[in-house]
């Protein structure tokens, strides 16, 4: 069990190693992230964390606490600071779609309906980041999702129980980060090489 309290603790560091920079741009006015998307991801990720500990997860749901608590941080400092904070019609669908998870929770007393639910959404949620990253992709931090992709595989092997319910959400979020940091990369080589 200490090797799963090991591999947690260094999963929290790594997401405080991850966060503090990016939280640093935004109090600088250098990145200016979407407070509706960061509000959307924070409330998810809070929810998938307690389905992940009614689903067994252990210590190894506390680097997922963590994360959502300084996501719901960054999208308080992006309201305060200004950052983009148009709501559009899609984002209300996934915050409904989020907010939706609970009632299923709640009538099927199984965190798996909550857990892919918010998988979803969040994962959806990462397509205007897709975009803005492709379009404009040194506007995004590759070290910022390199490290969340480490984070989340951390935070799988520190799992005390293996089943959908505390997998799906870090495996889905390590694998759609490892994506953005490769469209990152080659979109900007592809630049510099045009």
């Amino acid at each position: 069990m200490l090797i799963k309290e090991i591999l947690s603790s260094v999963a929290i560091a790594l997401t405080f190693y991850a966060f503090f920079p990016y939280i640093g741009s935004i109090l600088k006015g250098e990145v200016k992230p979407h407070v509706f998307s960061w509000v959307i991801w924070g409330i998810t990720t809070l929810i998938v964390f307690f389905a992940q500990l009614a689903g067994g997860a252990g210590v190894g749901a506390w680097p997922i606490g963590i994360s959502s608590l300084i996501t719901i941080y960054v999208a308080f400092l992006a309201y305060l600071k200004r950052g983009d904070i148009k709501i559009t019609s899609t984002d209300w669908f996934f915050f409904i779609s989020a907010m939706s998870s609970l009632p299923f929770w709640y009538l099927t007393s199984d965190p798996l309906w909550a857990v892919v639910i918010l998988t979803s959404v969040d994962i959806f949620g990462l397509g205007p980041t897709v975009r803005k990253a492709y379009a404009k992709p040194h506007e995004e931090s590759v070290s910022f999702f390199a490290l969340i992709v480490v984070r989340n595989g951390l935070a799988i092997m520190a799992l005390e129980l293996y089943s959908v319910t505390t997998v799906l959400f870090p495996a889905a979020v390590m694998v759609f980060c490892l994506l953005l940091v490769a469209v990152i990369v080659v979109r900007r080589k592809a630049l510099i090489n045009s």
